[in-house]
């Protein structure tokens, strides 16, 4: 199953996507897009689609929209497949455009999160949206998933509903929810969906359309990988498995019996039905040596070894009733063993639970040992319980490149395209804009960021295209995508530098519980070889046509240190002017809450950029990411965080305030006060959380230090912390005594989160204009304005 290219060699016991029967419908051969339309339908020969997809973004026929991915791989298992994207969900009509699907609805809120699409950190409504055409925001509702879910049922109420996307991922349990500040149910019972696929779903979606295909019942359907669905508890198909609380989980592990000191080794190994050959042998023949050195009076005249004292007992180790059973207990086996977390009642009512359910869901994350998890809602007649399956098994390098090499248009869907049949205009979608000449190499992640979804979604395990597939999609782009000049936006995935890492032993990477690879250090058994994707770098930027290929996506410094060859590759060909990396912070408080390394390797990192960066004869720029207000940031540490950045020259346009996401282990923190990293109890760590809308604007105004609208509040909160020697007009100050002339109030640039520009000052009698106050650059005739040019930020 696995091929010889694939990273991770944990066994895969899993049906690979290519090896299933097509269906009949594959007859009707590939559609150059998938029909949004009933006359779609008809010019392709169809009277009915198998599956119908609902989506809350544009059709994008392209690898990095989720929905063209499960889209275009069903199609090549031989399904008629439609798409109704942003759909108007006032009523149930709109539904109805493709009629009635044959097999099931397939529902997702879109690539991103409808709440975090729809509103800011700051809870503030956004008027625009990526994902649709125009930049235009409130094309689909608040929770999508629930609203388009209840919607398909309305429209055709026997048809199974298939819920999946990071919406539905990031909901698979009872989750807190920071638009409402409540807990709020699993969202398979909010929606009403059948069956819920959490995580990169083709495997489990293959194999459910098959299954309907062959007139299974969907509620039978409960034993795929990567599903949630909801159960009753008196249900019969959820008898015979072996149920665990979850308060047995969170615990060091099963307690051995304790060993008696005057036992040897081999006796040691002999109670526990063992043997230890070699040294058995040697204690034989030092008894052999020893007998025969001794004398005869030592031995008694007939030859055999004095008795032993009976006044002398060997020590007798009595059983603890506390740990009775343990030590001796038999494990049930882990395919059918279910965990059960405390129910949607408790962690509602109790914090506490909440941070401990929170642990054990993220515990159990490890496709190689992961158990089944229940969680009960509800209560008497009412009660039902939603069972979640092990994490799927990620895809092999062989079904990467099947799924990634399938006959994608890339590009919008004709509808959206203007009077001259282009999508560069008014009708921009600008999140295909910006990945329209990029490539995905790779997916999941083994960071483990607290605040960060990723993990959650595609998991830890990392799977790798293949060289030759992402080799082909560089020459599609050229020969086939409008518009392109020759750069490679992007050459990357969730991370640009995990590509083909992961763990050296199987046995371990199959046992690993660790949340992260690459916290508190970089584990000694996690390969970091970088030479494949520098093979691929170097490859890319050689083919005929390419000019540049650049890195825009995330880059782990941690990593790439300890390859100095990938980091003068990187450098030196595809950085263009800056690149941005994500420290995140500078004090060891937070970075402990978030799992990110000191800035120590963030400093080893800028060493080496600048260093190749000086060989090449270029002058490029790091620009550093940080977030405010994340659980586990004092006030201190926004301070010093702020005097980090002047000291070294930054000044933050693009400021990140933490976003309490669903499932997040640092959401988790922000709810319950508590530290999920660590065993919960009531007496466990607790963490500091930036509440309230006034501690939040003041730990990112620390950011934006060098904001004149900032100062007040920064004055009043330096001088309440007795820092007020930090308020001055020198260089080594924070921030000056003088106000400017601004109305000294908080401004919160939403849009694209930077300075808005400041138009210059009408002239007013009786004061002189200078450059700096006003007064335009001088036309000195030449074409060009004279003037100081103004310094780069270092």
């Amino acid at each position: 199953m696995n091929a010889p290219l694939d990273v991770s060699f944990f066994a895969r016991a899993a049906k690979p996507l290519n090896s299933y029967r097509k269906y009949w419908a594959a007859r009707f051969g590939t559609a150059k897009f998938l029909p949004t339309s009933r006359a779609e339908m008809d010019a392709l020969g169809w009277d009915s689609c198998d599956i119908v997809l609902v989506t809350g973004d544009a059709y994008v026929d392209h690898p990095s929209f989720g929905m063209a991915v499960i889209g275009r791989v069903l199609e090549a298992q031989g399904f008629r497949v439609g798409i109704i994207a942003q759909p108007d969900w006032q009523s149930a009509e709109p539904f109805k455009a493709l009629g009635k699907p044959n097999l099931f609805w397939g529902v997702t809120a879109g690539n991103m999160d409808s709440m975090i699409n729809r509103y800011t950190a700051d809870r503030k409504i956004r008027s625009d949206d990526a994902y649709t055409p125009g930049d235009i925001g409130g094309k689909r509702p608040d929770r999508a998933a629930i609203v388009y879910s209840q919607r398909c049922r309305e429209a055709y109420k026997d048809v199974p509903i298939v819920l999946g996307g990071i919406e539905g991922s990031l909901r698979r349990i009872a989750h807190y929810d920071y638009w409402s500040d409540k807990v709020r149910r699993s969202i398979v019972v909010d929606a009403k969906s059948d069956l819920l696929l959490y995580g990169n779903a083709e495997r489990a979606l293959v194999e459910i359309a098959h299954r309907l295909a062959a007139k299974e019942p969907v509620q039978h359907i409960t034993d795929v990988r990567g599903t949630a669905f909801v159960r009753r508890q008196d249900d019969e198909t959820g008898k015979g498995w072996f149920e665990i609380d979850s308060t047995q989980v969170d615990e060091p592990g099963r307690v051995e019996a304790h060993i008696n000191p005057y036992m040897t080794t081999s006796e040691q190994a002999a109670g526990q039905g063992a043997t230890c050959a070699k040294e058995d042998g040697e204690k034989s023949a030092t008894d052999n040596v020893a007998e025969n050195a001794l004398p005869a009076s030592a031995t008694g005249q007939s030859g055999l070894k004095k008795e032993a004292n009976p006044s002398i007992k060997p020590l007798t180790f009595m059983p603890n009733p506390a740990l009775y059973g343990r030590g001796n207990l038999k494990v049930p086996p882990r395919d059918r063993t279910v965990i059960r977390l405390p129910s949607y009642e408790q962690i509602k009512a109790d914090p506490v639970l909440y941070a401990h359910a929170n642990r054990v869901l993220h515990l159990e994350t490890n496709p190689g040992n992961a158990r089944a998890l229940v969680q009960a809602h509800g209560e008497g007649v009412t009660a039902r319980d939603v069972w979640i399956t092990p994490p799927p098994i990620p895809l092999t390098t062989a079904e990467m490149d099947y799924v990634f090499d399938l006959p994608y248009a890339r590009g919008p869907h004709p509808s959206y395209a203007d009077d001259k049949g282009r999508h560069d205009g008014a009708t921009k979608i600008p999140a295909w804009e910006m990945i329209r000449f990029s490539i995905n190499i790779m997916r999941g992640c083994f960071g483990g960021c607290t605040f960060c979804s990723i993990t959650e979604h595609e998991g830890r395990i990392i799977q790798s295209r293949s060289e030759d597939s992402v080799i082909r999609e560089i020459e599609d782009i050229r020969d086939k995508v409008d518009g392109f000049t020759g750069t490679i936006s992007d050459l990357g995935g969730p991370t640009a530098n995990m590509y083909r890492l992961g763990c050296k032993s199987p046995e371990i990477e199959a046992a690993c519980r660790k949340p992260s690879c690459v916290y508190p250090g970089i584990c000694q058994n996690l390969t970091t070889d970088h030479a494949p994707l520098i093979k691929i770098y170097k490859r890319g930027r050689a083919l005929k046509g390419v000019k540049k290929i650049l890195i825009s996506s995330g880059l782990r410094y941690d990593l790439a240190v300890q390859s100095p060859e990938y980091v003068k590759e990187l450098v030196q060909h595809h950085v263009g002017g800056y690149l941005k990396i994500a420290p995140e912070h500078t004090e060891a408080g937070p970075l402990t809450k978030m799992m990110k390394p000191g800035i120590g390797n963030y400093d080893k990192f800028k060493t080496l950029f600048e260093k190749f960066s000086l060989e090449a004869g270029k002058k490029q720029f790091l620009i550093p990411y940080f977030i405010a207000a994340h659980p586990g940031t004092s006030d201190e540490d926004m301070m010093n965080l702020a005097i980090w950045l002047k000291k070294n020259g930054f000044r933050a346009d693009q400021v990140q305030t933490f976003y309490p996401s669903p499932m997040a282990t640092a959401t988790a923190m922000y709810h319950s006060n508590k530290n999920p990293l660590r065993r919960i109890t009531r007496d466990s760590e607790t963490v500091d959380i930036v509440r309230g809308d006034k501690r939040r604007r003041l730990h990112k105004a620390f950011l934006r230090y060098h904001d004149a609208n900032n100062w007040p509040l920064l004055r009043e909160a330096l001088k309440t912390m007795g820092r007020a020697d930090l308020i001055g007009n020198g260089k080594h100050h924070l921030i000056p005594t003088f106000q400017p002339m601004t109305d000294g109030t908080y401004t919160s640039a939403r849009r694209k989160n930077s300075t808005a520009s400041v138009t210059p000052a009408a002239p007013v009698k009786g004061r002189m204009l200078t450059q700096h106050t006003g007064l335009p650059p001088r036309d000195n005739g030449s074409g060009k304005i004279s003037g100081k040019l103004l310094r780069k930020p270092r």
